[in-house]
């Protein structure tokens, strides 16, 4: 008996997407919560109750103390490299895989971004590239849980303690991820960033969130730099030191607070369909699932030997495309540390301030193994908790029929 592929694309019909009601589970709450903030008339933080409220569950949720919200992802960040404090030219050690929101506001306050390379079967920051990394210069580490898939906190935290410098956890695409330890990611590190963006696990559209169990001095500088500094709690109308606006709004916490409950059967209904795509694909030559254990899922990222596979990730997301299956290779288009902003020093006017002297550094060959993963050793395919096992089991066919044709 022969078998025949199939004479049309596997998929004809859109998956579920984050950029609608598709992918998105927001209805009658979240309407019930906005309808609330704008009847109240309170719209603003400074005024309202709803961010307090949602800083006080999200606490809850992660089981930490101290929270601060704010205007988005990136601006948790920025609060976080705040807290920090570096000086002019001090130096925070990061990721050049990633969104460039974990590296803009090192550059924004003035510090240098160096960066670490990654893991070859994760795309995580390897401790062994952050140590050597390290100068008497550096002040902080970064370290993103990429995909969902768990950073190695624990062992970045030692590295950071015997150093005497902070780490921040980037957990925007990390929310329910679960550390080697079992912690919730965010909570290993001094400090822990999250993101409300449209495609996260939850929205509000855009917001962020820093979080820390025992650092309450860091998050109170990350709060007042939220707040241009303003010290509302001894009812001064001063400016303690230079900070901007990144206040999340009631409208915002609202919409939060309505979808932190789902937050939880998000998670799991992810990782439920990614371990039926990892069981599904395992004995495919050249191409490697992330890790399971701990995985939150934001993407599924696939790892592919290119000798093994018979190609690329560029490669294969063609020959995805061609069956109904959206995928993009390496995440990135190039490291972060390869974008004019950096290696040009596009910064304050033409000053290149700060990175005048640094910038040349930023040039191809700095993280051979980040290079390799944004330049086809990596493959990503987007996912949703809507995903049913029938989208699940397409996604696995067009895998499966790309591997025969690229592979042999």
């Amino acid at each position: 008996m022969t078998t025949t592929e199939p004479s049309g694309p596997i998929r004809t019909t859109p998956f579920p997407t984050v950029n609608d009601l598709s992918g998105r589970r927001i209805g009658a709450e979240e309407l019930e919560a906005v309808t609330r903030v704008i009847n109240s008339g309170q719209l603003n933080s400074t005024v309202g109750g709803e961010t307090r409220a949602w800083e006080q569950e999200f606490g809850a949720y992660c089981g930490v103390e101290h929270v601060v919200a704010c205007s988005s992802g990136t601006s948790a960040l920025h609060l976080a490299v705040a807290a920090v404090n570096p000086g002019p030219g001090d130096e925070i050690i990061t990721t050049g895989l990633s969104d460039a929101g974990t590296v803009l506001p090192i550059v924004m306050q003035n510090a240098i971004p160096v960066f670490a390379d990654v893991d070859q079967h994760t795309g995580i920051l390897d401790p062994a590239s952050v140590e050597a990394a390290i100068t008497e210069r550096t002040k902080a580490i970064i370290v993103v849980h990429l995909f969902g898939v768990p950073a190695p906190v624990e062992e970045l935290r030692e590295i950071a303690d015997r150093h005497g410098v902070i780490l921040i956890e980037d957990c925007a695409q990390a929310y329910g991820t679960l550390t080697a330890s079992g912690a919730r990611a965010g909570t290993v590190g001094h400090l822990g960033c999250f993101s409300l963006q449209q495609s996260k696990h939850i929205t509000a559209g855009d917001g962020g969130m820093v979080i820390s169990k025992n650092e309450p001095d860091l998050v109170r500088r990350a709060r007042l730099f939220a707040d241009k500094a303003w010290p509302r709690d001894t009812n001064e109308r001063t400016h303690l030191f230079l900070s901007l606006n990144y206040r999340m709004t009631e409208l915002q916490a609202a919409v939060a607070r309505a979808q932190l409950p789902k937050l939880d059967g998000i998670v799991k209904d992810r990782r439920d369909r990614a371990h039926q795509l990892t069981e599904a694909i395992a004995d495919l030559p050249g191409l490697r699932a992330a890790p399971v254990d701990g995985s939150s899922y934001w993407q599924f990222p696939l790892f592919i030997d290119p000798e093994q596979a018979g190609g690329d990730g560029h490669v294969y997301a063609k020959a995805l495309a061609e069956q109904g299956v959206a995928a993009g290779p390496g995440y990135i288009q190039r490291p972060l540390y390869l974008n004019p902003v950096l290696s040009e020093a596009k910064t304050y006017g033409d000053s290149g301030y700060p990175l005048t002297e640094v910038h040349d550094r930023y040039v191809r060959g700095l993280c051979p193994v980040t290079e390799s993963l944004i330049d086809g050793r990596l493959l990503v395919i987007g996912w949703n908790e809507n995903y049913t096992a029938a989208d699940v089991d397409d996604i696995a066919a067009a895998l499966r029929l790309a591997s025969k044709q690229i592979a042999g």
